[in-house]
């Protein structure tokens, strides 16, 4: 009794360690995945805040400029609106400054919106121009809500202004030298001298579904043949830019780190699968005679197969549900708590950003399984070797 006890917590034990293997891989692939979908997440809605997806501006402007404005009303502006993929067309003022902060200063991008002024402070009063800063910039000043700031705007025209912080944003894209200041545009209409109605940009924000890479690039051509065609003689010369093109370092990093999750869901996909075929092969084996015995009562080597698989299969699964349990719970914690923190002059962003996608997630979960499950029909090509006469006249 001592031996078949020393067996039967053996093999329990073969099983426990198969199990805790396949839950590890599972759960770094599941981590992988929410991680890297976390990343593309918020990196595109950083960028979309800064700049929307795609962006008409002088042809003899830089991100800033304040000599070169666009025309109120141009011709190609109605053709533009009516593209069924436009969620929105946002009219803006940039203008770089440098703000300041008792003995502290540091240069920012202020960024001029047409909808600033919808929610403002409950005490605010009419003479006081008010502007939303990066989280990163009130660390660096000290800066709290209802702080005045004064900003100096540096160029042909010098001018000072004295904000009142409103509020403050947690960046995206919150480095050293990606600050932006949002004011109402008005405001830096005035700064730079310009009419009523002329504008640096438009900033055309696409529906969700059409906010893939892809699209964005086809609709960025479609909108520079509407300006090609029906901008008119009056109208400033303009050209149109994506986020895509304008921050190409960024989306080059985004496809690293897919390509990068792709590398993890292989080996631990080949970890797992090479795992599994261990144990396979030991429960074939101690089980020969038993395989011997199946055969002589008829079973197909497919018959017998699929009741080994089939135990394989409850083995996977059992480790899968283990690994995407834990996978679960150690997401929500980070999409909650934020906990994992990052370098965001490293890593654009401050955290570790998690989207839990529940789409790829169950691609990941299915193509692993299935992948494990078809490397398993290498060991069982064993059965078919075995010769029933032989291990039974053994037994």
């Amino acid at each position: 009794m001592g031996a078949v006890g020393f067996i039967a917590a053996k093999k329990k034990f073969r099983g426990r360690i198969a199990t805790v293997c396949i839950a590890l891989s599972f759960l770094i692939m599941i981590i992988a995945v929410a991680v890297a979908s976390g990343y593309r997440s918020e990196i595109y809605k950083g960028l979309r805040m800064l700049s929307a997806d795609i962006q008409i501006k002088s042809r003899n402007s830089g991100f800033s400029s304040e000599t070169s404005p666009i025309n109120a009303n141009p011709g190609y502006l109605p053709e533009i609106q009516k593209l069924n993929s436009i969620e929105k067309i946002s009219s803006v003022i940039y203008r770089s400054g440098i703000v300041k902060s008792g003995d502290l200063i540091h240069g920012v991008m202020f960024k001029g919106i047409e909808d600033f002024s919808n929610e403002p402070l409950a005490d605010s009063l009419a003479n006081v121009i008010e502007a939303d800063i990066p989280s990163r910039l009130s660390a660096l000043l000290g800066l709290k809500e209802g702080d005045m700031m004064p900003s100096f705007f540096i160029g042909e025209n010098n001018r000072i202004r004295n904000f009142r912080v409103r509020s403050i944003y947690e960046g995206i894209l919150d480095g050293d030298d990606q600050l932006m200041v949002f004011c109402d545009i008005s405001v830096l209409r005035r700064i730079n001298a310009w009419e009523e109605g002329e504008i640096a940009s438009y900033e055309i924000l696409l529906k969700d579904k059409y906010a893939s890479e892809k699209d964005i690039d086809a609709i960025c051509e479609e909108i520079a043949s509407i300006l090609y065609i029906h901008t008119q003689e009056d109208d400033v010369p303009v050209i149109a830019e994506n986020n895509i093109s304008k921050y190409p370092q960024i989306f080059d990093w985004l496809q690293l780190i897919d390509f990068n999750v792709l590398i993890i869901l292989i080996l631990m996909t080949i970890v797992a699968g090479f795992n599994m075929i261990s144990g396979l092969l030991i429960l074939l084996f101690e089980n020969i005679s038993a395989i011997g015995l199946f055969k002589a009562l008829g079973m197909s080597n497919i018959a017998v197969s699929k009741v080994f698989l089939l135990s394989s299969a409850s083995l996977i699964g059992k480790g899968m549900l283990i690994g995407n349990t834990l996978a679960l719970a150690f997401c929500l914690l980070q999409q909650y708590t934020k906990f994992l923190r990052l370098d965001p002059s490293n890593y654009f962003i401050s955290f570790v950003p998690i989207d839990l996608n529940i789409g790829l997630v169950l691609a990941a979960d299915l193509g692993a399984f299935l992948a494990i499950m078809l490397v398993l029909l290498i060991p069982c090509t064993f059965i078919s070797k075995v010769d029933p006469a032989k291990t039974l006249r053994v037994e």
